[in-house]
Order: structure tokens, then sequence, then C-alpha cells
């Protein structure tokens, strides 16, 4: 008796998944890139895992040991809230737009940011 089977995944459905996936990442990078140009930090930040978190902190005007506050579980909720708030502000954009960075259309937002007319105003903690 022979009981071995064999069964064959068709990994082609996974090509179009990715391909999409790899579009909303690059889609992603170029829009960060030129948010990060914009505000004087330098472009390719925006490829760099835990260094364009650091990036977008400077950005916002929050110091950079607030990095250690996204690791720690629900305080990283609130603190990324608080980030894309400032950030948003840094661009002269309202609470409501920093909420849409943070939330599912963020690749939308950055590129609003990048290459509409936004102009990068400095944190707004230091305009105040």
């Amino acid at each position: 008796m022979n009981y071995e089977t064999t069964t064959a995944v068709d990994s082609s459905a996974l090509v179009v998944p990715a391909i999409i996936g790899g579009l909303f990442g690059l889609l992603t990078i170029v829009a960060m890139w030129k948010v990060f140009t914009k505000a004087g930090k330098p472009g390719w930040a925006a490829i760099i895992p835990i260094y364009n978190l650091y990036v977008l902190l400077k950005i916002a005007g929050r110091p950079g040991w607030w990095l250690v506050l996204f690791i720690i579980p629900l305080v990283n909720i609130v603190v990324a809230f608080i980030v894309f708030v400032d950030v948003a502000k840094s661009f002269g954009k309202g609470a409501a737009f920093g909420i849409f960075l943070l939330g599912f259309f963020s690749i939308i937002g950055y590129a609003i940011l990048g290459f509409g007319g936004a102009t990068y105003q400095g944190p707004a903690a230091a305009r105040a």
C-alpha cells in the first residue's frame, strides 16, 4: 500500500497580490521620500526602517527618545496619534489630517503632503 500523496500548490495565485503590495510599498517610499526632502531631511531616510520613524519624530518636533515609546504596547498607539498630528501641523494641516496620516489611507496622505502645495513650516511646538 502506498499512502504517499502529493499536493500541488499553485503559487501563481500570489503573484497579483505581491505585485499590488509591492506597488503600494513603492508608492509609500516615494511619497515619504518627498515629504522628508520637503522638511529638509535626507530623502533616503524613508527606506531605512527604524531611522525613518526617528526622522519623522524630528519633523514632528518630538525628541528622538520617543522612539522607545513605539515599542511599548498601547503606549505606541497614543504616541503615534500625537506624532502624526504633529507631522500634519508641521505642514500646516489640522489634527484630522494627522489622523488620516495614521490610518489606512496614509499613502494618500503622504502623497498629498509630498506632492501637494503643503509647505514645511517646522514643528508645531516651535511655532506656538
